[in-house]
């Protein structure tokens, strides 16, 4: 009985197309990789998205970033960076002030305490990538990258 159902549950199409049952393993895919990504961000009170600023932050140097501009670098979409940006602030992660060039734009900037802050994160993340896509090779995570780079053209 149980080979029968096994046999009925291999011959049932749980997908439309190839494509939806792609799309569907992406998002899966994405979703257990952020929540490992999450959980070794937790202990540290930030999120996925304020680690996202904080990187982009530290590769923007001494000269900070307008809000613009994060928000265009950022992995995911966030309909408000200023709000993000305020809640960073206030915890020290951040700051923000005019421009000289031009007093309308206001530039953030990573903070000693915020770049201490990802500089913690390094090493634990990097090892969370390690145990998350490490098993797979080298050629087959550049194929990956192609396609993934593929589908977002």
């Amino acid at each position: 009985m149980a080979g029968k159902l096994q046999a009925e549950i291999a011959q049932s199409k749980p997908f439309d197309s190839i494509e939806a049952e792609a799309f569907l393993n992406i998002v899966k895919t994405a979703d257990v990789l952020e929540q490992s990504v999450e959980a070794v961000l937790k202990p540290f009170g930030i999120s996925g998205t304020q680690y996202n600023v904080l990187r982009i932050l530290r590769g923007a140097g001494s000269a900070g970033l307008s809000c613009r501009e994060i928000g265009e670098r950022m992995i995911s979409h966030d309909p408000d960076v200023t709000r993000l940006l305020d809640r960073m602030e206030k915890a020290g992660h951040v700051t923000r002030g005019r421009a000289t060039s031009d007093r309308r734009v206001v530039v953030t900037q990573i903070t000693p305490e915020g770049l201490n802050l990802i500089e913690q994160l390094d090493k634990p993340l990097e090892a969370n990538l390690r145990a998350t896509v490490g098993h797979v090779d080298t050629k087959k995570l550049s194929t990956l990258i192609d396609i993934l780079e593929l589908l977002r053209k």
